[in-house]
């Protein structure tokens, strides 16, 4: 199908014409039809030669009407612009040319209509003449007179060519369906309409509303006023909607594909036609079928900062146009450039976003994104429309090459550098590196974590702080002869503390594998459980608690935990009447 709106002044025949090629009328309001003038949207359609379909979108010419004219153009790449052979080019011929031009239409005709009045050449001249500037400066142009039917059948002709040079659509990417209708039937509730122009659209299909992020489902769909069960691009498409009431949906909301848009109330914006700072600090920004008021801050010569009234689902390379409702006229043309843009915050910021602006194009380019983020969400380049090409580093994170490098060196500095203030810890804390590095998610300092540094429990170890710290080692070295001595009698905390082992010293040495902790401060050396084994298997089996004391010659105080380590273990298995006897 072929979606095009109308444009031009108010009473050059636009409706008139869309009237003589479908025999339908646009007019929808009795309002319309007593003043003869369009007020807003109409719809309409007809066969082509070719056997497709042409739906047509009229829009109102006057100048008090321009807002609903863009809510028809915003969503439809191509356009039919009128121009009367009896009255020529008009402000309004200007202002949705230049609101067309905003907007990068560049697919469309240039239809003189009333030819049958005067000569349509002058006006045919001037309007070519003031096309030329713009993307539209290359349509075809055809005279008609819709009372005569004059030049229909070369325009419907026309129609067709200008159908065979449209992009192909993509119908399996995400849906964005600009609402420019919303109305109830009875008997089916919600009904809204747009422009389907990629995505595809099924009954039973789930989607989102982008104003409040609820779930809406497609009781049923209609095309040209059909039932269908799918709607493919490019296609005017009537949705029946469950689950949302008429009062909750209007025009210039919009239903999303779930997960593949985030709607953002900030975006960095390029602008064409007029210079930044001359701009008003309030304005309207008119995308898809929304016309909403922002604020302007200026970051370059020609690039700005939006502030949205309400958030609208806007991906990187949507066309806009900002317009001055008081003085009714279009400002400038907008390329999004950015939707999820940096805070400036700190002097200078501003100057440096505008260079990185500057730089940028409005074309979804990944490798570039990546290398300006640094990190980012796999989820948030999908929804401000940039396509993922590479795997996560952790998580759903994405990282640049370059920028991971050098977290990875910050990471071993850090780490190096927390060894040597904290001797005696275990390592460096995740959640202090997650800090330290200004990440924001931990798991990316797990991910960061390569050979020689390791992950243990929580920590990153530096190379080489498995060994002992030379304090530790010393006290270690004092207690040596208790143990070499008496393996199983673990030294009180008098003797440990004389010798220097302190509870962040006894802390290092279990974490280094020097002591074994049975309890609290009852310390034995590492290879204590086994030596008790020996010990215990020449004792007649099964043996109590007390002839396990006595053979290993310590205390209760050591032999309790030790026997229950061993039952842990499996070296020895404790008997109903608490006796053990040792596992083979």
């Amino acid at each position: 199908m072929l979606v095009v709106a109308t444009a031009g002044h108010v009473d050059h025949g636009k409706s008139t014409l869309v009237r003589a090629l479908t025999g339908m009328e646009p007019d929808r309001w009795a309002e319309e039809r007593r003043r003869g003038m369009t007020i807003d949207l109409g719809f309409a359609w007809s066969s082509l030669p070719s056997g497709r379909t042409v739906a047509f979108v009229d829009v109102p010419g006057h100048e008090r009407f321009v807002p609903n004219m863009l809510a028809g153009v915003g969503p439809v790449a191509a356009a039919v612009v009128v121009v009367a052979a009896d009255a020529g080019w008009m402000p309004q011929s200007a202002e949705h040319l230049a609101a067309l031009d905003a907007l990068g239409v560049g697919y469309g005709l240039l239809v003189v209509t009333r030819a049958d009045l005067a000569d349509p050449a002058a006006a045919l001249a001037r309007a070519r003449s003031e096309l030329a500037a713009t993307a539209l400066a290359a349509v075809e142009a055809v005279t008609v007179s819709a009372v005569t039917g004059a030049g229909l059948p070369d325009l419907r002709a026309a129609l067709d060519r200008l159908a065979d040079r449209m992009p192909v659509p993509v119908p399996d990417g995400p849906v964005r369906f600009w609402v420019d209708r919303c109305f109830t039937v009875r008997g089916s509730g919600t009904v809204v309409t747009g422009t389907l122009g990629a995505g595809r659209l099924r009954v039973g299909d789930e989607l989102e509303l982008a104003g409040s992020g609820e779930p809406v489902r497609i009781r049923g769909l209609h095309r040209l006023g059909a039932a269908c069960d799918e709607a493919v691009p490019v296609a005017r498409v009537a949705v029946n909607l469950r689950g949302v009431s008429r009062d909750r949906i209007s025009r210039g909301d919009a239903l999303l594909t779930p997960g593949r848009f985030r709607p953002t109330d900030l975006v960095d914006v390029r602008l064409a036609g007029v210079a930044v700072a001359e701009l008003p600090v309030t304005l309207t920004l008119h995308v898809g079928s929304a016309a909403v008021p922002v604020r302007v801050r200026p970051l370059g010569v020609d690039t700005a900062r939006l502030r949205l009234s309400r958030p609208l689902p806007l991906l990187i390379g949507d066309r806009a146009l900002l317009r001055d409702p008081g003085r009714r006229y279009v400002a400038g043309g907008v390329t999004v450039l950015d939707v999820l843009p940096p805070r400036l915050a700190r002097r200078g910021a501003a100057a440096a976003r505008a260079a990185v602006l500057a730089t940028l194009d409005g074309r979804p380019d990944f490798a570039g994104e990546l290398s300006r983020r640094g990190l980012v969400r796999v989820g948030d380049l999908v929804r401000a429309g940039v396509p993922v090409t590479d795997t996560p580093v952790a998580g759903d994170w994405l990282a640049d090459p370059e920028h991971w490098r050098g977290l990875g060196d910050r990471l071993a500095g850090a780490v190096a550098e927390y060894a040597r203030t904290h001797p005696l810890a275990a390592g460096a804390p995740v959640e202090e590196l997650r800090r330290h590095l200004d990440l924001p998610d931990r798991s990316l300092v797990e991910a960061l974590v390569r050979p020689p540094l390791r992950l243990i429990a929580g920590r990153v170890v530096a190379p080489g702080a498995a060994g002992l710290p030379e304090p530790v080692a010393r006290a270690l070295a004092l207690v040596s002869e208790d143990y070499a001595a008496h393996p199983f009698r673990a030294p009180d905390a008098d003797r440990l503390a004389a010798v220097g082992l302190g509870t962040r010293e006894i802390g290092a040495a279990v974490r280094a594998g020097a002591l074994l902790r049975l309890t609290g401060n009852v310390l034995l050396l590492p290879g204590a459980p086994q030596q008790a084994v020996r010990v215990l298997t020449g004792l007649p089996q099964p043996f109590t608690l007390s002839a396990a004391r006595q053979a290993l010659d310590t205390t209760r105080r050591v032999a309790v935990p030790l026997l229950e380590l061993l039952d842990r273990q499996g070296l020895t298995r404790r008997l109903p009447d608490d006796a053990r006897v040792v596992v083979d």
